[in-house]
């Protein structure tokens, strides 16, 4: 579905065109054609790929989708593969990944957005609002399309980090040992979901800055460099996160021990003095005849006695010793 269809000229919105007409603008000097499309059909990216010129290995790409975040060059274009990762509105617990295909060319960028429901007006808006920056062509428009996508990184992770703090404060909670190690496992998965989205486009956009760069980006070297920046920082704050959820899972199956072992202690303390009733009952209930106390006629509350104060003791050395 086509979002819209604009040309600028010298860092200026021009206009709003019709797809049809873009072959007459692309050719202009100091021109550029920005066309975004939603969930494209096969025709359209067919459409767009005999417009400017696409390289059939990158429509086929953006075609069957599900691609590891990447930038590729092709010949003077470059084809970028970005993850869109959104927390579902319904299951906040879950992260929903689209994937957003940017195809840039010296007079012309196409974006190609799938499976995800944020859109990118505001990047629109904000490059219509620096022309000066704008005048670098299709260059700026990728920058500000991948600061866009590794800015929305930042509150996902701003999420799993108040999510590990809330499961760390509750760790030494009695009984929540197994229902933490659960939850720290989904949040590890959640957190491989970003790691797969940050760390094969760090290793892209790090090309795109320093050295030889593509001629497309020459003018805006600084700004992929900011970009790089953010995804190192986020990258580093993915395996921080990682080796911490590792740690606490460790803790958790520590306390999880603990737990069983207290149990342990619990059951052979209790198992200890019912073993000792019963060696008492069981030689004070043999049936012989000539046994002491037999005719004694406190005998019986004697016995009930001897039971009870060596019981009391037992449980008293239990205590002591924390067993109970």
């Amino acid at each position: 579905m086509l979002i819209n269809c604009v040309v600028y000229q010298n860092g200026t919105k021009l206009a709003d065109i019709p797809v049809s007409e873009i072959s007459d603008y692309i050719t202009r000097p100091d021109a550029f054609v920005w066309v975004a499309l939603q969930d494209a059909t096969p025709a359209e990216l067919e459409e767009m790929q005999e417009e400017f010129g696409l390289h059939e290995l990158a429509v086929e790409d953006a075609r069957h989708g599900h691609q590891r975040p990447k930038i590729e060059e092709y010949g003077t274009s470059l084809f970028a593969v970005l993850h869109l990762v959104e927390v579902s509105p319904e299951k906040p617990k879950e992260l929903n990944v689209g994937e957003v295909n940017v195809f840039t060319g010296s007079n012309y960028v196409l974006s190609v957005r799938n499976r995800s429901q944020k859109g990118f007006l505001g990047v629109r808006e904000r490059c219509e609002r620096e022309p000066e920056l704008l005048r670098n062509g299709s260059g700026f428009v990728l920058y500000a399309l991948m600061d866009a996508v590794v800015d929305r990184y930042f509150p996902i992770l701003d999420g799993f980090e108040t999510e590990l703090e809330t499961i760390e404060k509750e760790i030494f909670t009695k009984g929540t040992a197994r229902l933490n190690i659960e939850r720290l496992y989904e949040l590890k998965g959640r957190v491989m979901v970003l790691k797969h989205a940050v760390a094969p486009l760090l290793e892209g956009a790090s090309k795109l800055h320093g050295g030889r760069v593509p001629h497309i980006c020459a003018g805006v070297q600084d700004y992929f460099r900011d970009v790089v920046d953010h995804l190192s920082r986020i990258n580093a704050l993915i395996d921080t996160m990682r080796d911490t959820i590792g740690t606490a899972i460790q803790v958790n199956l520590a306390m999880a021990t603990i737990e069983e072992s207290e149990i342990t202690k619990r059951l052979a303390a209790w198992a200890s003095i019912f073993a000792v009733c019963t060696a008492f009952v069981g030689v004070w209930g043999m049936n012989f005849e000539h046994m002491p106390e037999l005719k004694w006629q406190y005998g019986y509350p004697m016995a009930l006695g001897v039971i009870a104060v060596t019981c009391a003791l037992l449980y008293w050395q239990f205590k002591k010793a924390r067993w109970l």
